[in-house]
This record gives structure tokens, C-alpha cells and sequence, in this order.
């Protein structure tokens, strides 16, 4: 509405300055595992407590709260390290007293719950299908997050049977976790020449792939595929569990991403969700992930309105809010058309608040956004043509 300022003269009403929004962390993982009560911890340390979440950042973070490498850590230890050499920053670690009890995540799952920067679990060398639908039930629960899941470490034939888990329907908790398969080979850090400790360990990839996440997140951002991505710190896949382009065609429209050896590097050659083709447009593991992140990233940056007087002033600065920032992802790349147009809509004004919503106290803004998804296969047409 014309604001009128004397007579004959008006002037346009300017909305007030909308808040720029910003885009959410994506890279920071939550992990949980076993570490014994009686590991050896640095002088003045002592092992962080049962169900508690701790921040590392680094190696020494780690080594001063969980203890270096040794029998009573290692496959934690080894799977954070992983982590962190891929490419990840920042984690939180829960502890579990033993193997038992990751049978049952939902105390150290809880734990997770408060720390809102986590977007990423992963419980290395959990395989029983009960714990991998709880950490993604978990997620689903939480909408911020994906589980990262280590298939079982079997026989290819037996992983051809996908596991075990009958994945024929659509399943929205499966879109919030993606699954890889095999398991990789690894340096032991615990060798010596002529010690009881083999040179290799058999290691859950999750804790690796979770770096890798990180990784693209940083390099490429997180709309990006972690697909076709070098996993760093490896001997490579497990002995005799490298799959053929044929077999893992079997896979892929199950969702189980393969790690494959590609001339001398180790590859994450899938970057699907557990259900694959049944999930529809969540069959990718980047388009849930980004879509956790817009949603999140769209939240925190709107809270501004909480108060405000809902009127079409506050609508267009939601509108101008939510629009830059969908432009700056458009621009990135992130969002598919030739204009910003075709690539996003935000919709907030009379229609989507009628007086029923307004006295409600609610501001509702509808946003539509065309996602890219990942070439995932290339496709050649040859035609040969004859010498007439």
C-alpha cells in the first residue's frame, strides 16, 4: 500500500531489510562405539564417560578422551581416524562399554538429540538390520540428519541377496540412510614386524565415507553426489569381495552403494539411499541430505518473523529472505533451470495466510525447488557411417 506523505504525494512502502539467511553446517558427523572401561589413556585423562557425547576435531581430541589406538578402541578408533584423514573436521563420539551394547543404540542414539550441528551417524560395524532402521528412524525423527550404514561383511553372493532385507516397497525411513558395501582392508596400527598383530585390519567403511561426505560437502558442496570419490587411507576393498560392473547392477536399484578398486584408487561407486529405485525422488543420498539442509538452513534463517506483526511487510521480506538465498544456490549450482525462475519458487502472501492461519499465529510460505540429481549414467550414441 502507497504510503501517503502530503497531498498528491505518495510514495511506494519498502519492506524492511530482509535478514540474509545462511546455509547450515552439513559436515559434521555423530559416531558412536565401543570403547572398554580399561583402556590406556594419556597421563591426567580419563576414558569420557558411557552415553555422553564428546567434540573431537582432531587426533589428539580423540587419544585424550577415548585413548590412541589399541584392542579395546580400534575399530572406533580407526573408523574416526578414517574419518578425519577423508576430509572430516568435526564429530561427536559416544561410548558404549561393549559389543553388546550396540545391539540396542537407542541410549546413545537419544544422545545425539540435543546436538543440533550433527548431520551425520554412523555406528561402525553395526550390520543388524534392527540398529540400522533405528538409527534411520532416528533421522527421520530428527530431519537434520542421514545414517551412513556398513552392509554385512559377506560373500558377494550372500550381499546379492541384499542383505537379507526384503527392500520391495517404499519406506520413507530408508531415504534418510544410504549403505555400502564391502568392507575395506586397512593398515593395522597396531603391527609390528614379528608381533601377534596381523598388517590388516578388515574395517566398516562408514566411518571413511562419513570423511568423504565431508569432503565434497567442503570441495563441492552437499548437493553434490559423494559418488565417484577416492576413499583416502586404504588398502583397498576387502580380499575377494570386489563386485563386477554386472553384479553391482544387481545392486544398485536396491540402494546398496559399492566400493570398487579403479586403477590403483579405492572408489565409492553409488551414492543411493537404502531402497534405491522404490524411494522415488529420495533415491539419492545427496538430494535427502540437501533437502535437510535447505529446510534447516530456511528455518534458522526465518526466525526473525517470530513476533513480528503478520502483515504483507513481513511477507515480502520472507519472500526477499528465502528468495536470495535460493538464488545464491541456484547460482552454485545446486538448483537445475536455464533462470532462477525455473529453478525455485517462494510463495507467501494472502493465500497462504488466510485469516484463520494469521489468527492462529502461524506464517506459512510455500517454496518450490527443482533439485539436480546426479549423472549417474552416461549413455553414447554411435552411428558408423559408410565410406559412400
Amino acid at each position: 500500500m502507497p504510503t501517503y506523505l502530503a497531498p498528491g504525494v505518495y510514495v511506494e512502502e519498502i519492506p524492511p531489510l530482509a535478514r540474509p539467511i545462511a546455509g547450515v553446517g552439513t559436515s559434521t558427523a555423530g559416531f558412536i562405539g565401543v570403547v572398554d572401561a580399561g583402556v590406556t589413556m594419556p597421563p591426567t585423562q580419563t576414558v569420557a564417560p558411557l552415553n555422553v557425547p564428546r567434540l573431537v576435531t582432531n587426533w589428539e581430541e580423540f587419544k585424550n578422551q577415548f585413548g590412541d589406538f589399541q584392542t579395546g578402541n580400534l575399530r572406533l578408533a580407526v573408523a574416526v581416524f578414517g574419518f578425519l584423514n577423508n576430509g572430516g573436521h568435526t564429530c561427536w563420539v559416544v561410548r558404549v562399554a561393549d559389543a553388546a551394547a550396540l545391539g540396542d543404540l537407542t541410549v546413545p542414539l537419544a544422545a545425539l538429540e540435543p546436538i543440533d550441528e550433527v548431520a551425520m551417524i554412523a555406528a561402525p560395524g553395526v550390520t543388524a538390520t534392527s540398529e540400522k532402521n533405528r538409527m534411520m528412524q532416528h533421522c527421520l525423527k530428527m530431519d537434520d540428519r542421514v545414517a551412513v550404514l556398513d552392509g554385512i561383511n559377506a560373500s558377494v553372493f550372500a550381499v546379492l541377496d541384499i542383505n537379507g532385507v526384503d527392500i520391495t516397497t517404499f519406506d520413507k525411513v530408508n531415504t534418510y540412510g544410504a549403505e555400502y558395501f564391502p568392507w575395506l582392508k586397512v593398515n593395522n596400527p597396531l603391527f609390528t614386524s614379528g608381533g601377534a598383530e596381523p598388517q590388516f585390519l578388515v574395517q566398516p567403511p562408514s566411518g571413511h565415507v562419513a570423511g568423504v561426505y565431508a569432503r565434497v560437502d567442503s570441495t563441492r558442496g552437499v548437493y553434490k553426489a559423494p559418488a565417484n570419490e577416492a576413499v583416502f587411507g586404504v588398502v583397498g576393498p576387502d580380499d575377494g569381495k570386489q563386485l563386477t560392473r554386472n553384479q553391482q547392477e544387481n545392486l544398485n536399484p536396491k540402494g546398496i552403494n559399492v566400493i570398487r578398486a579403479f586403477g590403483g584408487s579405492t572408489i565409492i561407486y553409488g551414492g543411493r539411499t537404502l531402497g534405491g529405485d522404490f524411494n522415488g525422488e529420495f533415491r539419492y543420498i545427496s538430494t535427502r541430505r540437501y533437502m535437510n539442509f535447505l529446510k534447516e538452513s530456511i528455518d534458522e534463517g526465518t526466525q526473525f518473523v517470530v513476533f513480528e506483526p503478520n502483515s504483507p511487510a513481513l511477507w515480502q521480506r520472507v519472500i526477499r529472505s528465502v528468495g536470495d538465498f535460493l538464488f545464491n544456490q541456484w547460482r552454485e549450482g545446486a538448483l537445475f533451470g536455464e533462470t532462477a525462475k525455473q529453478a525455485f519458487f517462494v510463495k507467501c502472501d494472502a493465500e497462504t495466510n488466510p485469516p484463520s492461519v494469521r489468527d492462529a499465529g502461524q506464517l506459512i510460505t510455500e517454496i518450490g525447488v527443482a533439485i539436480v540429481k546426479p549423472a549417474e549414467f552416461v549413455i553414447f550414441r554411435i552411428q558408423q557411417i559408410t565410406g559412400s
